[in-house]
C-alpha cells in the first residue's frame, strides 16, 4: 500500500519552494533530495531545471546530465503513453493532476510509477514552470495485476471503510471505474439502501468487527447505472504482521445465473436441495422450505443429516451411495425430521453432482411428501385425530361412521368379536371421542382374575375386610370415576359377580369389600367378549337381565379374514411402530412377502399379524421385509385355488388376490373395487373410502384410462366399465 499522505504532500511542498521564504537554492535542494519520491522541475519550455536524488536513482541519470534537456528526452515514456504529464498542467493553466499510473522506460524495462504534477508560480502568481513527482509502484502494480486477473470482483478498504483498491472484474461488474470509487466509503457507492455509513449486517463490516470470514449468498449491490445486481459476497479482515486490523477485503460474484436457477427450482413442486462433498447444504428450494418448515437461511451451510435426521442417514445415506456409484439412487418409505421435530414421510431421488472433469463435487436430492398418500392408505381423515383406527373395510367403515354418535351417548356399550380383533382399540376410540376424554380410561381383563380378586379389583376394599387388608384400597370403578371403565372378557365372570355388577348398572352404586356404605359411580361401562352371550344366556350361564343392561349399544367387529383389504395398511402401521420402538430403518415389506401374508389365515386376527411383523423385525434390521423373514408357518402355508375362491365368495365376489404388487397398487385396486361395489357412484365411493371428491378425482386421473365411465344410455340404462390396466 502507498503512504498517500506523503505523496499528496509533495506538490504542496514544491509549490512552497518557489516562494520567497524558500528562495535559498541550497535549502531548496536539501529538501528535494530528502524526499523519497522522484521529483523534477521544468520551465515553461518543459526543459528540466532540477532533478532530486531519488529521481537520479530511479532513472539512472544525474542532474547535470538532465539539466536543460526537454522532459521527454530525460524521462522517455513507455507503452505509447505520455509520461511528462506536467505538459498538460502548463497547457491547462494551473489544473493539477494527481496519482496517475504511468510506465517509465528504464533500459529494457517498463517500470510502473504513480505520478502527480502541478504548476510552479513566482511570488507575483505568474506561472514560471511546473513540478512533477513519481514513485515506483512495481510491487503494488503486480498486486493490482493479480487482482485484475481474478474472475470475481475484488476491492479492499481501510479501517474507515474507504475503498483502497478495485480490480478490473469489479469495474466490469459494477460499471464503476477505479478512479470513481477510490477513497469513498464502500456503502455509499454500492449499497442499494441509502446510508452514509455501513451497518453491521454487511459481510465486510461483520468480518472486520469479528475478525472472521463472513459470507452472504443472497446479497445485492448497486451498479453505476443504478441497477441492482444480485451477488454472493465473501469478506475477510486484513491484518498486519502483528495481528492488528488494517482494513478488509471483499470479493463478489454475479449471482444472476444462480438466482435464475433458484427461480426454476422454486417452481418445482418437489423439495430439492444440494450438498457439497462435506454434505453441507448449498441450496434449498421453496418447496423444500414448505415441506420441512425450515427456511433457506436456517439450513444453508449445515450438514443435511443434522437438519433432517432421516431414517436413511448414516450407513444407508443415499447421497453417499450416489457419489460412490456415480448413479441415481431412489428410496421410498423414508422419514425425515422437519422443523420442531415433525416426522415427514417422503420418497427421495439422489443424483451425484459432477463437474466438467467428471469429478464428484456434491449431490442433489429431490424428495416428495408422501403424507397424503399414507393418509389415504392408513387412516380416514377424521379418524386420524379421533380414533387412530385404520381401515378400508366396508364393515369397519360402517362401524367407524357411528362411533362418534355412540361416544356422545352415556349408554353402556357391548363390543363383540374374536380374540385379537381390536375390541380394546374400539373402546379407547370411543373414550377419546367422548366428552370424557380428559378423564381416566381404565381397562380390566375379567377373565384373568379369580372371583375374589376380581371383586376387590373392581370395587376396592376397606381395611380389615380380609387378613392382608391393612388399609383402604380404591377399586377400578373409583379409578375410572367420570371416565370410562372397559370390562374385557365379560363373559367369563361368575354368576355371583354378575349379580353385583348388575346392581352397579341399575343403581349406579357399589359397595367396597368390608363396607356397608354404597358408593356412587359415574363411570361409563364398555364391556367386551369373544363369546356368544346369547348362547350363554340360553344355557343359563349368563344372566339375561345383565346381558340386556350391557347390550344397550352393540358393536360386532369382523375378524381379519373378513377385512383383508386392511392388511397392507395394518402391516405398514406395525412396521412404523416397531421402527420407532426399536430404532430400526425397515423401509417396508416386499411384494412377495405381502403376497404370502394375504394368503395366510389369521385365527389370532390382528394380534397374530402384529406378532408376525414383530418376528420379522428380529431377522430384518433394515431394508424390506422379505419372505425368509416371516415365520416358517407363513412361508410353508399353501392356499389352494378352492380356498381362495371361497374367501373371495365370502367378500361378495371381490378380488382379494394381490400377488407381487406394491402398496400403491393395493391402494389403486381398493379404490377400483370400491367403485365397482358402488356401481361407480363416486359420492358413495368417497364415503366408503373416507376421502374427498377432489382426492378421488386426482387418484383416478393418476391412473390414466384405468377407470372410464360410459354415460351413454343404451336401452334406457346407464353403463359403466373398468378397463384393464
Amino acid at each position: 500500500m502507498i503512504e498517500e499522505n506523503k505523496l499528496s504532500d509533495v506538490i504542496g511542498t514544491l509549490q512552497r519552494l518557489s516562494s520567497d521564504i524558500f528562495s535559498d537554492a541550497i535549502q531548496r535542494k536539501l529538501i528535494l533530495d530528502n524526499l523519497s519520491e522522484g521529483v523534477f522541475t521544468v520551465d515553461r519550455d518543459l526543459k528540466v531545471t532540477s532533478l532530486n536524488k531519488s529521481a537520479e536513482r530511479i532513472i539512472g541519470i544525474s542532474e547535470d546530465e538532465a539539466l536543460g534537456k526537454v522532459c521527454d528526452e530525460v524521462l522517455p515514456p513507455a507503452l505509447d503513453e505520455e509520461f511528462c504529464i506536467v505538459r498538460q498542467v502548463l497547457e491547462n493553466e494551473r489544473k493539477p493532476l494527481q496519482k496517475l499510473t504511468r510506465h517509465l522506460k528504464i533500459g529494457s524495462k517498463n517500470i510502473p510509477v504513480l505520478v502527480s504534477a502541478s504548476a510552479l508560480e513566482d511570488s507575483s502568481g505568474r506561472i514560471v514552470g511546473g513540478v512533477q513527482s513519481f514513485q515506483e509502484i512495481t510491487e503494488i502494480f503486480h498486486h493490482q495485476l493479480i487482482l485484475d486477473n481474478f474472475f470475481d470482483g475484488v476491492f479492499t478498504v481501510d479501517t474507515d471503510y474507504k475503498i483502497t483498491s478495485f480490480n478490473r472484474a469489479a469495474e466490469m461488474l459494477t460499471g464503476f471505474a477505479q478512479e470513481q470509487v477510490i477513497g469513498k466509503i464502500f456503502s455509499t457507492v454500492f449499497s442499494t439502501e441509502k446510508m452514509d455509513m455501513p451497518n453491521d449486517r454487511m459481510p465486510l463490516v461483520k468480518a472486520m468487527k469479528t475478525g472472521e470470514a463472513a459470507i452472504s449468498e443472497m446479497a445485492s449491490i448497486k451498479t453505476a447505472e443504478e441497477q441492482t445486481l444480485p451477488v454472493s459476497i465473501r469478506a475477510v479482515p486484513l491484518l498486519d504482521p502483528t495481528g492488528d486490523l488494517i482494513g478488509g477485503v471483499a470479493s463478489f460474484r454475479d449471482n444472476t445465473g444462480a438466482i435464475q436457477s433458484r427461480h426454476i427450482l422454486d417452481s418445482v413442486a418437489d423439495g430439492v436441495f444440494t450438498v457439497d462433498n462435506d454434505f453441507r447444504i448449498t441450496s434449498f428450494n421453496r418447496s423444500a422450505e414448505k415441506i420441512t418448515g425450515y427456511t433457506n437461511d436456517e439450513v444453508i451451510g449445515r450438514k443435511c443429516s443434522d437438519v433432517f435426521c432421516g431414517s436413511v442417514c448414516g450407513t444407508a445415506c443415499p447421497v453417499t451411495k450416489a457419489q460412490e456409484t456415480h448413479s441415481d439412487v431412489l428410496a421410498s418409505n423414508v422419514v425425515i425430521q422437519g422443523k420442531m421435530g415433525r416426522q415427514i414421510p417422503v420418497s427421495i431421488s439422489v443424483t451425484p453432482l459432477v463437474d466438467e472433469n467428471g469429478i464428484v463435487i456434491g449431490g442433489v436430492e429431490t424428495f416428495r411428501d408422501r403424507t397424503e398418500i399414507l393418509s389415504l392408505r392408513s387412516k380416514l381423515v377424521e379418524e386420524n385425530s379421533q380414533s387412530g383406527i385404520s381401515s378400508k373395510s366396508p364393515k369397519m367403515k360402517k362401524i367407524m361412521s357411528v362411533l362418534p354418535e355412540f361416544a356422545k351417548s352415556k349408554s353402556n356399550i357391548l363390543v363383540l368379536g374374536e380374540s385379537g380383533t381390536g375390541k380394546e382399540v374400539i373402546a379407547t376410540a370411543i373414550h377419546r371421542m367422548s366428552d370424557r376424554n380428559k378423564e381416566p380410561f381404565v381397562a380390566v381383563n375379567c377373565g384373568a382374575l379369580p372371583d375374589t380378586l376380581l371383586e376387590s379389583e373392581l370395587f376396592g376394599y376397606k381395611a380389615g375386610a380380609f387378613t392382608d387388608a391393612k388399609k383402604d384400597k380404591k377399586g377400578r370403578f373409583a379409578a375410572a370415576e367420570k371416565g370410562t371403565l372397559f370390562l374385557d372378557e365379560i363373559g367369563d365372570i361368575s354368576s355371583a359377580l354378575q349379580v353385583k355388577l348388575l346392581r352397579v348398572l341399575q343403581s349406579r352404586t357399589y359397595e367396597p369389600l368390608g363396607s356397608n356404605t354404597p358408593v356412587k359411580t359415574e363411570a361409563r361401562i364398555i364391556a367386551a367378549t369373544n363369546k356368544n352371550l346369547e348362547v350363554l344366556v340360553q344355557e343359563g350361564r349368563f344372566r339375561e337381565d345383565l346381558y340386556y343392561r350391557l347390550n344397550v349399544v352393540k358393536i360386532e367387529l369382523p375378524p381379519l379374514s373378513e377385512r383383508l383389504e386392511d392388511l397392507p395398511f395394518l402391516v405398514e402401521f406395525f412396521i412404523q411402530r416397531f421402527n420407532k420402538q426399536r430404532n430400526r430403518a425397515v423401509k417396508g415389506i416386499s411384494d412377495e412377502a405381502l403376497s404370502l401374508l394375504l394368503k395366510a389365515e389369521y385365527p389370532g386376527n390382528i394380534r397374530e399379524l402384529e406378532n408376525i411383523i414383530e418376528y420379522a423385525f428380529i431377522l430384518c434390521n433394515e431394508g424390506f421385509i422379505l419372505p425368509h423373514h416371516l415365520p416358517d408357518t407363513i412361508q410353508e402355508k399353501n392356499v389352494d385355488n378352492t380356498a381362495v375362491a371361497e374367501k373371495e365368495s365370502a367378500h361378495g365376489g371381490e378380488e382379494l388376490n394381490f400377488p407381487n404388487i406394491t402398496l400403491e397398487e393395493v391402494e389403486k385396486r381398493a379404490i377400483i373395487q370400491t367403485l365397482k361395489r358402488n356401481n361407480f357412484k363416486r359420492m358413495q365411493t368417497c364415503r366408503d373410502l373416507g376421502i374427498s371428491k377432489d382426492t378421488l378425482r386426482r387418484k383416478l386421473q393418476s391412473y390414466g384410462d384405468i377407470v372410464q365411465e360410459n354415460k351413454s344410455k343404451k336401452g334406457g340404462k346407464a353403463s359403466s366399465r373398468v378397463l384393464d390396466s
